[in-house]
């Protein structure tokens, strides 16, 4: 090849870059290929040719654009846009990511009014811009999907505001709930999942649009008319901090793992519930696989997997967290290493939640295996120390009467409500012939009616205000 020749091809293959102005020499082909996002950045492709219409149109506003220019610009975004939802759109990693792809390919198609679209922008502003309204778009399906987990908890709740549970500490059978309580104990975990990501939005709604690189710019942009056009309930006050700013992602992901160890607690008594020892619940075939080995087994297999997936946005947070540590202001290339965990966070949270709204659709509840566990585990056991109490008996002494008839059940394989008058009597004379009636699983649940309690009464009006909530 002539020296000539090669300067050609240096010359043609430095013209695809938008900073080739300042290089003599290609870039290496593994350094192309290693700092380059567009193979994940470009999910945001929407994002940011909204953010470039939105652009062009401020631009226009304070006349650094004209109409006409303005008008050429977002029609050919627009045709940019179809051709990459039909899949026509060829992606270049020479062009490193989706905002300099999108770029050049308006370029292309509409010449050299196409270069004036970065008037007054950086990819600095433009990327932060971008996963702002990414995040945002994403935030609301989270909250969508949400909703939709929390009103299937809500339905089984009503459903089964009168089948009673044992509840458990330490996992040993502790007092008789009801299952309706216990989803409600769900639902409010998630009420506040739901309630930090909508606060995180406010933060996520935050435009950084107009700091250019690190300082702002020269031309005269009206940063709050390009909020408006894009929905950003304001803009991010210092152009430095606008840049270089991640919390709000590390703050999503903080909320993520929070949501996730939620799942990941529920999914482990759905796991216990479901299996043979237990026999609370059935999953829905729909939700559980096979052994290839052993024919008789149904696999609790999607809230094993959520729970495994926790790690995983655990983690997402931890690199987040790293990331960000070391950095001085303002933007870093370091920052390239926020999408792929952050994506992966949205996708795997959006995919959990969607697959438990589905699955507890079409939970099924064994009423007589959760019956005959609270039975076995002397769970009214609390329940006839609070009535020794209001006999007059102190608590430390009604503990220790009620600690001796339960050995007594233990020791004849008896719940306390087996025993008879005669046998709890000896052990204080407190007790008479209505102790019974605290002793049934029904009067224990029952008592326990005040607001937060597990009583059938109080779980149907728990549901009514929970319903409320998520109606907002």
């Amino acid at each position: 090849m002539s020296d000539s020749t090669k300067n050609s091809s240096t010359k043609a293959q430095q013209a695809e870059k938008p900073w080739n102005g300042r290089f003599t020499e290609p870039t290496d082909a593994f350094v192309e290929a290693f700092t380059a996002s567009v193979t994940f950045d470009q999910r945001m492709y929407q994002q940011d040719i909204a953010g470039s219409v939105a652009h062009a149109k401020m631009l226009t506003h304070v006349g650094v654009l004209t109409q006409s220019e303005c008008d050429q610009i977002i029609d050919g975004l627009g045709q940019i846009k179809q051709k990459i939802e039909t899949g026509e759109f060829n992606w270049s990693i020479k062009l490193e990511d989706v905002h300099m792809n999108i770029e050049a390919a308006l370029t292309d198609l509409i010449g050299i009014t196409g270069k004036k679209l970065h008037t007054g922008r950086s990819r600095n502003d433009q990327v932060a811009t971008d996963i702002r309204l990414y995040l945002r778009d994403e935030v609301d399906q989270v909250l969508s999907e949400l909703k939709r987990l929390q009103n299937a908890l809500i339905n089984l709740a009503e459903n089964e505001a009168e089948t009673i549970m044992p509840g458990f500490t330490h996992l040993q059978t502790a007092q008789p709930v009801t299952f309706g309580h216990h989803m409600l104990a769900w639902f409010e975990n998630l009420e506040r999942d739901r309630s930090r990501f909508i606060d995180c939005r406010k933060r996520v709604n935050v435009m950084p649009l107009g700091a250019a690189a690190l300082a702002g710019t020269t031309y005269p942009i009206d940063r709050n008319f390009t909020a408006r056009e894009l929905g950003f309930e304001g803009v991010c006050e210092n152009s430095l901090d606008a840049v270089s700013d991640r919390d709000f992602a590390i703050e999503l992901t903080a909320n993520a793992a929070l949501l996730m160890t939620h799942l990941s607690r529920f999914s482990e008594e759905l796991v216990l519930w479901a299996s043979a020892q237990f026999n609370f619940v059935e999953l829905s075939d729909s939700f559980c696989t096979g052994s290839s080995i052993m024919p008789q087994k149904k696999n609790p297999d999607v809230p094993e997997l959520v729970r495994g997936k926790t790690g995983r946005v655990n983690g997402h947070l931890i690199s987040l967290l790293t990331l960000m540590k070391g950095q001085p202001l303002a933007y870093n290339k370091d920052n390239q290493e926020d999408k792929e965990p952050l994506f992966d966070t949205i996708d795997t949270i959006k995919g959990s939640l969607k697959v438990y709204a589905d699955m507890m659709q079409h939970v099924s509840v064994n009423k007589e295996a959760m019956r005959e566990a609270a039975i076995r585990g002397f769970s009214t056991a609390t329940d006839l120390a609070d009535y020794l109490v209001r006999a007059g008996v102190p608590f430390r002494d009604a503990h220790e009467v009620v600690g001796k008839a339960v050995r007594l059940g233990v020791e004849s394989k008896r719940d306390l409500a087996e025993l008879s008058l005669q046998e709890l009597q000896q052990f204080s004379d407190q007790i008479k012939a209505d102790v019974f009636s605290v002793l049934t699983l029904e009067g224990s649940v029952a008592a326990r009616n005040h607001l937060g309690g597990t009583a059938p009464e109080q779980v149907r009006a728990a549901v009514k205000r929970a319903r409320l909530k998520v109606a907002d």
